[in-house]
């Protein structure tokens, strides 16, 4: 509920509460561009081809403006193309009025849609992206009405409630940027909490009792006097051992900060099939010997999610790739997994996420080994090997 909480706030469309700043928005644009195209037709006729020219295009920068400003809230990855967009128009006015004097336009749309744009860069885009784009941002709002109108008063009446409104749009984008901050802050601590919170009473409680199950069994085997009660005492032991085991598993990965798919209910070919269907052009090299396999739930659902996480990563670092192969195979002892993938740039290794860290601890939880490498080719590998008999005990 928290996540899906989070996204409608931070992903999703406008909620109800800011339905009236956005029409206030749309006015303010529409009205602007309206006084930009009333200044525009009653200056005085043109004369050349330049000067026509110029007279015909100019009264279309402001609406252009005004609509990349408003996409700007359904297109929130393109904020920065968005915002150069609109800071070039504003410099190809500039540069046509310079051009034809007498064809000054006040660009009062281009003012407030590079407000708006300089103030969501400043929200959302990192932080180079961000200070270039402000930067750009305030040159053109408060140096394009002195180069269009000269030193004059006329220019002073623009450029001074320019460069405060850029001022302000700066100041509203980082005080945003860092309530976002503080509220992902907010919300990540919250998981972590929770998360630990089940984890210590699923410590201190369940594995409580369980414990008593198999110390009991294994009294009450011990002391059993025929064959057939001993058995059942053993398999209740076995059982509970398991149990047992499986919580501690699932403790040690409560009490990290990982997200995924839900744990996966089918085999392991199934799993690997599952993992590999979004992907186009692969066909898992699966042997038959695999569906004689008797895995644990934990190590079909640790497969799943390593493929899925391996098929990522090939996705967002190599998506030239044009060879990729998954095979998994039994070897020895040992279950073994290989996501193979060429187009790799430069290493592989080189990104800031940590999907490899959690392939790694994943595995590792399971008694297992995972091994990533470039190859030559520009070839990427990564190699898991899972244990077949039962893997150690997470230590308590």
């Amino acid at each position: 509920m928290l996540d899906a909480m989070t996204s409608a706030r931070l992903d999703g469309g406008p909620p109800p509460t800011r339905r009236v700043p956005l029409a206030i928005e749309i006015a303010a644009l529409v009205f602007l561009a309206v006084v930009d195209i009333v200044s525009i037709l009653h200056e005085p006729p043109a004369h050349g081809l330049t000067a026509g020219l110029a007279t015909a295009v100019i009264p279309g920068f402001g609406p252009a403006a005004a609509a990349l400003a408003m996409l700007r809230r359904r297109f929130t990855a393109r904020i920065g193309p968005l915002a150069a967009g609109v800071i070039g128009i504003s410099a190809l006015n500039t540069t046509l009025a310079a051009l034809t004097p007498g064809d000054q336009t006040p660009g009062l749309t281009e003012i407030l849609a590079i407000a708006l744009l300089v103030g969501a860069a400043c929200r959302r885009l990192d932080r180079y992206a961000a200070i270039g784009l402000a930067a750009a941002g305030g040159v053109a709002m408060t140096v394009a009405p002195m180069v269009r109108f000269g030193s004059g008063p006329s220019a002073g009446l623009l450029a001074v409630p320019a460069a405060l409104l850029w001022g302000g749009s700066l100041a509203v984008g980082l005080v945003l940027r860092d309530t976002d901050g503080r509220r992902r802050a907010a919300l990540a601590e919250a998981r972590t909490a929770e998360r630990l919170r089940l984890a210590r009473e699923l410590h201190d409680f369940v594995a409580h009792h369980v414990t008593g199950i198999v110390v009991r069994a294994q009294a009450a085997r011990v002391v059993a006097t025929a064959g057939t009660d001993a058995e059942v005492f053993r398999e209740i032991e076995e059982a509970g051992s398991d149990a047992l085991t499986a919580m501690r598993r699932l403790v040690g990965m409560l009490r990290t900060d990982s997200q995924g798919p839900p744990p996966y209910a089918g085999g392991i070919r199934a799993a690997v099939l599952d993992a590999t269907s979004k992907h186009d052009g692969i066909a898992p090299d699966l042997p038959d010997e695999l569906d004689r396999l008797s895995l644990a739930p934990e190590t079909v659902t640790t497969v799943h999610r390593v493929v899925l996480e391996a098929l990522t990563n090939v996705r967002r670092h190599a998506p030239g790739a044009t060879d990729v192969r998954v095979a998994a195979r039994v070897q020895r002892d040992a279950l073994v997994v290989e996501v193979v993938n060429d187009g790799v740039r430069g290493s592989a290794g080189d990104g800031g996420g940590y999907g490899l860290i959690g392939m790694t601890e994943r595995v590792t939880a399971l008694g297992g080994t995972l091994r990533a490498g470039a190859e030559s080719g520009r070839r990427w590998r990564i190699t898991v090997r899972l244990p077949l008999d039962d893997a150690p005990e997470v230590a308590r």
